[in-house]
Order: C-alpha cells, then sequence, then structure tokens
C-alpha cells in the first residue's frame, strides 16, 4: 500500500520541484541556455495526456464504449504547428503566451464540472504549471535580441474565466472539456518541436533561412557564368 502510494506522489512531487523552479515574478533567469532548457523540459511535461487528458477521461466516463474516440480537437481551436513556425522568435512567444492565457480560463470553468477533489487538484496544478511556464516565456522575450517589446508577466492570482457556452447536455460538456484538452497537449506538442528548431543562442536558429538559401543558389549562378566567360588557360579568346 506504501508502495503503491509512493509511486502516485513521486512524480507529482518531482514536477511541482521543476515548476518550483521557474522564476519568480519580476526575477529571471539571465543565462539563455539554462531558461531555454528549462522551457524545453515544462514543454516535454505539459505534453503528456497522462496527467490532464487522460485522468479527465476517465473521471468523465469517457473511457468507455469507444466513447474516447471523439475526443478530437476542434479544427482551429488552437494554432497549428506550421502556423508556429512561419512565426518569428518573439511573435511566436507572444503567441504562445497568449494562447496559454486563453487555456487557463478554460480550465477555470472545467473545474465547475468535476466534482472529485482529486479531478480539481489535478486541474489546479495544471494552472500551476502553465503559470510558471508562461513566466519563462516572459523572461524568454526579455532575452531576446532588441526586446523593446515583451510579454506582459502572468498575474499572482487564479485568472477569473468566462462561462462556457451554455448547454443543457452534461454529456456534451463533458465532450467538449475532452476535446479541448486533447487540442491542448496537442497544441503543447507542437511547441515543443518548435523549440527544437531553435538554435543554441538567442540570436541563431538550426531551422533552414530561405533567404540564406537563395544567396546561394545566386551566388552559383554567378560563378558558373563567369567561369563560362574565362577561356582555358594557354588559348585566347576568340
Amino acid at each position: 500500500m506504501q508502495a503503491q502510494l509512493l509511486r502516485r506522489t513521486l512524480p507529482s512531487l518531482v514536477l511541482g520541484l521543476l515548476f518550483l523552479s521557474t522564476p519568480a515574478m519580476g526575477v529571471c533567469l539571465d543565462k539563455y541556455q539554462e531558461l531555454f532548457g528549462q522551457l524545453q523540459k515544462q514543454t516535454d511535461i505539459m505534453q503528456r495526456t497522462s496527467l490532464l487528458l487522460d485522468p479527465y477521461i476517465k473521471s468523465q466516463g469517457l473511457d468507455k464504449d469507444g466513447l474516447k474516440e471523439h475526443c478530437r480537437e476542434h479544427p482551429g481551436a488552437f494554432p497549428s504547428k506550421d502556423a508556429l513556425q512561419r512565426l518569428s522568435r518573439r511573435e511566436f512567444l507572444r503567441a504562445l503566451h497568449t494562447t496559454l492565457g486563453s487555456v487557463l480560463h478554460r480550465l477555470t470553468a472545467l473545474q465547475r464540472d468535476v466534482p472529485k477533489a482529486q479531478d480539481l487538484e489535478m486541474l489546479n496544478r495544471a494552472k500551476q504549471n502553465i503559470r510558471g511556464f508562461r513566466n519563462n516565456i516572459h523572461c524568454m522575450a526579455q532575452l531576446l535580441p532588441d526586446s523593446s517589446e515583451t510579454t506582459e508577466p502572468t498575474p499572482a492570482g487564479p485568472a477569473t474565466s468566462p462561462s462556457p457556452t451554455p448547454t443543457s447536455d452534461t454529456f456534451q460538456r463533458r465532450l467538449e472539456g475532452c476535446r479541448f484538452l486533447h487540442g491542448y497537449h496537442r497544441f503543447m506538442h507542437s511547441v515543443g518541436q518548435v523549440f527544437q528548431e531553435w538554435g543554441e543562442s538567442p540570436s541563431r536558429s538550426r531551422r533552414h533561412s530561405p533567404r540564406r538559401g537563395l544567396r546561394k543558389g545566386v551566388r552559383r549562378v554567378q560563378l558558373s557564368r563567369r567561369n563560362k566567360r574565362l577561356p582555358p588557360r594557354g588559348q585566347l579568346p576568340r
């Protein structure tokens, strides 16, 4: 019994320690590599369905009779991976900060539909993780070059949430919550993929630059034309 309890609490303790290491409001890490590594670890954790979506599906009774198959993200509910990749670093951080702010509101609304204390604790933990992650986004924006405009830090208190679309169908509300959480985890997975494309410094990226490739192509064409104009050695031009 004690071993089973330890297996349940240990992951939560490790997760809590990671997000407790998030910089406090107004105090940011000034080392890009350290902050970037922390963002990557947090992203890896937040995309795990075992921490939010899977427990919600089970607690809401959506794991029976193939109902889980209907828990699919609404198209356009969250930015796609392609849309995120087209953004500059600063635009990406701003979009991430704003989207997660909306997620906080929606999680607060979901808490009204979960009667169990264990589920409420799960949602509260997820909200704390998101607040810590948004604070790190704010700090990362300050480390980017020309950071005259930065994202706003996350408020310390709980965010107020607008009520979801009223409906008398309890099952439909549960299904909408499930679809929302599926989209959230997919979004965080896309965020992690975009982070993997970032370089090792605030001003460099491992992503392919179309302009750079174009310049190389133009240079190759110019050199090939120049080589055609030059006569072979020992031969006078006609």
